[in-house]
């Protein structure tokens, strides 16, 4: 996964919903205090108010922003949006950048790693997990700029040891995307990180149902799993679903939508013990 490096320039764009432009700037200013050349979001307001802009603004600003000359490209927040643009870009002929965002973006990530890039599920600048959360900002430079190998954090669920790329994200939008034209199973060997967001147990159950039923993990060689903020207690449920999968579990992994959240490689191989709580790039 490349790095950056002072001086470097990096676009923010919208892809999902709006984000406050004071937050935007409180995002951008952070990102300037890192050493890094800024440019903002383009798109304006749309008729449907969870939406930063059309289909194809949005779209169009991606691109653009990914195609201009910047190593990187910062998703200013989630919400909803991301699933409906990606049939607007050409994802094959996007050339190799750092990506960063969380949430809804993920199935953003799932087409860019789909093609061979590796991204960074983590916050995004235009959301207080990442203004008003000094630990995330941390965490995430260090990924970004010194390139973190290794995490011991969590908690063992199911012992073992797993080697494969790293794959998931946001599980509700995992779920969403299953059956679609452009849905794909996980490479065979990956290890799963998973996370969601106010997501009472039963519609977490029916979103791992859902991807159970569609053979989702069938591929997936170990689970790591991140905060379930505002969901209630789903330790039942995600051991009714997946402790019977036969594979490592770490739990309680901290990333996600959550205080000082770790960010993550997506698409690259690592390798996950869960007996002894760690996660490890190869």
């Amino acid at each position: 996964m490349s790095s950056l490096r002072a001086g470097d320039r990096v676009a923010l764009v919208s892809p999902a919903g709006p984000a406050p432009a004071s937050r935007i700037a409180a995002g951008a200013g952070v990102l300037r205090s890192w050493g890094l050349e800024v440019a903002t979001p383009q798109v304006g307001p749309w008729s449907l108010p969870y939406l930063a802009g059309s289909d194809q603004a949005r779209a169009a600003e991606f691109v653009a922003a990914w195609c201009s000359d910047v190593a990187a490209v910062f998703c200013v927040r989630g919400g909803y949006g991301c699933l409906r643009m990606t049939d607007l870009v050409p994802w094959k002929d996007l050339p190799p950048r750092v990506f960063v965002g969380s949430s809804d973006v993920t199935v953003l990530h799932a087409e860019l790693n789909a093609v061979g890039q590796s991204t960074v599920f983590g916050p995004m600048p235009g959301t207080s997990d990442f203004v008003d959360d000094p630990l995330a900002q941390a965490r995430l430079r260090e990924l970004l700029f010194t390139g973190t190998r290794s995490w011991a954090a969590g908690t063992p669920v199911v012992a073992g040891t797993a080697r494969g790329v790293l794959t998931g994200g946001n599980a509700a939008l995992l779920a969403a995307s299953v059956g679609g034209p452009r849905w794909a199973p996980p490479a065979p060997g990956a290890i799963a990180l998973l996370e969601d967001v106010g997501e009472e147990p039963y519609r977490l159950d029916r979103i791992l149902t859902q991807l159970l039923r569609a053979g989702w993990f069938e591929p997936v060689s170990g689970i790591v799993l991140g905060s379930w903020t505002d969901c209630g207690d789903v330790s039942a449920v995600l051991a009714d679903r997946l402790s019977g999968l036969g594979v490592p579990i770490l739990g309680d992994f901290g990333f996600g939508h959550c205080v000082g959240s770790w960010s993550l490689p997506l698409g690259v191989p690592a390798v996950l013990d869960a007996s002894a709580a760690r996660l490890t790039l190869l």
